[in-house]
C-alpha cells in the first residue's frame, strides 16, 4: 500500500508538471519569419528555438545562422525565474536569464563574465501563434545587435 502511494504521488507530481510547463504559450518549436523582422547589419538570425520541459526546467535550443552564414547552435537549460543560467554553444555571452512579466511576456538579460552585455523582451500574441523577441546591445562587443526577430509557432 505504500509503495502505491508513493508512486502515484511521484506520478501526480510529474502530470502536475508537465501540465503546468504544457500551458505555457513558450513551449513548442517557434520558426524565424524573416519577411517580418529587421536585424542589424552582421547579427546572427536564429532561425528555429525550442522551448522543452526538462524536469522542472526549461530547455531552450537554439538553431541559426551568424553574419557570415555559418550554422550556430546555443542551449540553455533553467527556469523563468530571474536567475542566471549557463548557456552552452554562445561565443558572445555565457550565461541568460529569463523573467516572466506575465503569461506572455518575457524579459531576458544576457551576460559575459557576470557584465550585462545585452537585454530582450519576448512577446507573445494573444493567439499563441506568433511572437516577437526585441534585443538591444549594451556593450562594446556587441553594439551591432538592435534587432526585431518575428516568430511563428510551429
Amino acid at each position: 500500500m505504500k509503495s502505491r502511494t508513493i508512486l502515484a504521488s511521484v506520478a501526480a507530481f510529474f502530470a502536475g508538471v508537465a501540465l503546468c510547463l504544457a500551458a505555457d504559450p513558450n513551449m513548442g518549436t517557434w520558426k524565424l519569419n524573416e519577411a517580418k523582422s529587421k536585424f542589424s547589419a552582421g547579427a546572427t538570425k536564429n532561425h528555429t528555438v525550442v522551448y522543452a520541459p526538462a524536469g522542472d526546467m526549461v530547455k531552450v535550443t537554439v538553431d541559426g545562422t551568424d553574419k557570415d552564414g555559418k550554422a550556430v547552435h546555443n542551449v540553455w537549460t533553467g527556469k523563468f525565474d530571474g536567475k542566471d543560467y549557463p548557456v552552452t554553444g554562445e561565443q558572445s555571452y555565457d550565461s541568460r536569464s529569463y523573467t516572466k512579466v506575465d503569461d506572455n511576456n518575457m524579459n531576458m538579460t544576457l551576460k559575459k563574465g557576470g557584465a550585462v552585455v545585452g537585454h530582450g523582451t519576448i512577446v507573445i500574441s494573444a493567439d499563441g501563434k506568433s511572437r516577437t523577441v526585441t534585443t538591444m546591445a549594451t556593450d562594446a562587443k556587441m553594439t551591432s545587435m538592435n534587432n526585431m526577430a518575428f516568430y511563428d509557432k510551429q
